[in-house]
């Protein structure tokens, strides 16, 4: 086996400290990767702390993964040495299933996610705040060669995430969409929904950000904290995406919406959202959910992205600097997403 170094969590309140460990042997169908670069994405921190009640000690995190194909098995037929590549959130899916739902995959039993899992030889997954990782042919993503791998590493997780609804409840043009928070998932779904030809508004607890969200694509950008903004866009959108996990009044928010309007909710607050049955009744409005994207919608969005040059904000740190990084984005103080440089390791 080979030896990979990283950064793990050992315990709920401890610190992100250096880890090395064993990752498996590669089989015939398996691709391995040099990782050069690994997003930090909020569930991160909810796995590391142990928030979803969850957590098998040690974790090395990490599911937003770009890097170069070090070596492939025998028989690999879509990547060959030097591809850059990406690993999202599972690296097998469907284990009991009689075959590969490739469109549901991440909704069926037995996903095997990237870190905090059990890989197909029965030991612990690790995840990409580390320097390789060996990943079933099947379950690798292509990386178009324009795009910057750095910026690329967020679109494993927040920019599929923000993609599977936006297309699933058809933004486009003619249809009025409303982003709910202007984070690391927020702002891809104001570069995505534009690019789909949407008009897109942001919907933010402050305008603090408005000047990075019309740069962005949005066409219009309103503070929550003001009353008065509800009562300004009742009745206003198609679509809304809620992308924060703060415990917000969704029923405010689906007074937003259109008759026939959706309501979808990506973020994951801690605690219960209560919902009255007549934020939904009038007006025939629906309230979903929506989680990541299979391997087939998330290497389509990163085609998309590719065609229209679409990648994350990022701010790029070193590793040792990872447990600053998480305190900063617990205070919305990044723009707009850290991004790991896995060089880093070796200092």
């Amino acid at each position: 086996m080979a030896i990979a170094r990283g950064y793990a969590a050992t315990d709920a309140s401890k610190p992100l400290t250096p880890f090395t460990f064993e990752r498996r042997e590669p089989n015939d169908d398996d691709v391995v990767i040099d990782i050069k670069f690994a997003g930090i994405c909020h569930s991160d921190i909810h796995t590391v702390r142990n928030e979803w009640k969850n957590a098998v000690y040690p974790i090395v995190p990490g599911h937003e993964i770009a890097g170069v194909v070090k070596a492939v098995g025998s028989k690999v037929t879509k990547f060959k040495v030097g591809d850059h590549v990406g690993v999202g959130c599972f690296v097998d899916s469907c284990v009991g299933c009689a075959s590969r739902d490739l469109d549901n995959e991440h909704y069926m039993p037995g996903l095997v996610q990237t870190y905090n899992s059990v890989d197909v030889d029965g030991t612990a997954t690790q995840g990409g705040y580390s320097d390789s990782i060996v990943v079933k042919e099947g379950y690798v993503l292509a990386i178009p060669g324009n795009l910057p791998l750095d910026a690329s590493a967020p679109l494993l997780c927040a920019g599929i995430t923000l993609y599977s609804p936006l297309k699933h409840w058809n933004a486009g043009p003619g249809k009025k969409v409303a982003i709910v928070g202007m984070g690391g998932l927020g702002h891809m779904g104001v570069k995505i929904g534009a690019a789909m030809g949407a008009d897109i508004t942001v919907l933010s607890q402050t305008l603090s950000k408005k000047e990075d969200g019309l740069k962005l694509g949005a066409k219009d950008y309103y503070a929550t904290s003001d009353a008065s903004t509800f009562e300004k866009l009742a009745g206003t959108f198609d679509l809304i995406i809620c992308t924060v996990s703060a415990e917000i009044d969704w029923n405010a928010y689906l007074g937003l919406l259109k008759v026939n309007g959706s309501m979808v909710v990506v973020g994951a607050p801690e605690n219960a959202i209560p919902v009255h049955a007549f934020a939904l009744i009038p007006g025939r409005k629906s309230l979903s959910g929506s989680m990541i994207g299979s391997i087939k919608e998330t290497q389509e969005m990163l085609d998309f992205c590719g065609k229209h040059d679409i990648v994350s904000e990022i701010e790029t740190i070193n590793i040792q600097d990872v447990n600053e990084a998480y305190e900063r984005v617990l205070k919305s103080d990044v723009r707009y997403r850290f991004v790991i440089d896995i060089a880093s390791l070796a200092a």
